[in-house]
């Protein structure tokens, strides 16, 4: 195709959770069993492998899909039936795959090295976002679904078989390229609970006690099932856990006091 040529098609970002914890020997069973879990999925939801552009990105796999190939398509029975084999394998896994599935439509350019554009950026950051990371590590869930805006608005919100719009939940996160609502999903679970966003400039991973990039600025608000507290970390404000201070450490602003050096 002409490399200058876009075309509206449906991006698919998807990260595996956690994959900087895997040894050497263990990466290519995890990568196995992403494409495994992937490729039954197309099958069971009418996809040809070959109709889909599908790039490989170490720990996850970028997809775009032609419009002549329904969007609602992927968002419900694919989606289905990717947690459902994803669910069942790692019934028997001694480490279970976690997956952060992002989508978003819009113009897409390809060329003889992949895909880019917009719609492209925009759907590997949802996946990479603290939302989606936050959400996967706190319910120890097997898969996290987020869309965007106008995916959840024209696909997503009129409903359908395998869609329900009352178990998505939005949230306001910034991402590279600025703000943007999103809408989150745990397949086979009610619409999760998310806090809300953090002053520009926190760290997500600080706020939300879980491992993430710190890109965005949510904030976790939650307690998890375990009991560890998920902290709203404000402007002047940061989190420490399971931590030894050496010295005597000062909490707070110095009000009405001298400043002294150390």
């Amino acid at each position: 195709m002409d490399a200058g040529e876009a075309r509206y098609e449906l991006v698919i970002s998807v990260d595996a959770r956690g994959s900087g914890q895997y040894s050497d020997a263990e990466k290519p069973l995890m990568r196995r069993q992403i494409y495994d879990v992937l490729e039954t999925a197309f099958a069971q939801a009418g996809v040809g492998r070959n109709a889909v552009h599908l790039e490989d990105r170490g720990d996850g796999v970028l997809i775009s899909v032609p419009g002549r190939i329904a969007a609602a398509r992927l968002l419900g029975l694919w989606m289905t039936e990717l947690h459902e084999k994803l669910r069942l394998d790692n019934r028997r896994e001694r480490r279970p795959l976690g997956l952060r599935v992002a989508m978003h439509v819009g113009p897409v350019r390809h060329d003889s090295e992949g895909i880019s554009g917009d719609a492209v950026n925009l759907a590997c950051g949802l996946a990479d976002s603290s939302v989606a990371r936050h959400l996967l590590h706190r319910e120890q869930a097997d898969l996290v679904l987020a869309v965007s805006e106008s995916l959840y608005r024209e696909v997503v919100s009129p409903g359908g078989k395998f869609i329900d719009p009352d178990r998505f939940s939005s949230a306001r996160i910034t991402l590279k390229g600025g703000e943007v609502t999103a809408w989150f999903q745990l397949p086979g679970r009610p619409a999760p609970a998310l806090g809300q966003q953090t002053a520009p400039g926190t760290s997500p991973a600080a706020a939300s006690g879980s491992p993430g990039a710190e890109e965005d600025g949510y904030e976790g608000g939650e307690t998890d099932g375990d009991g560890d507290a998920a902290y709203r970390a404000g402007r002047d404000m940061n989190v420490f856990r399971d931590t030894t201070f050496e010295r005597s450490v000062h909490i707070g602003h110095n009000i009405g006091t001298d400043r002294r050096k150390d």
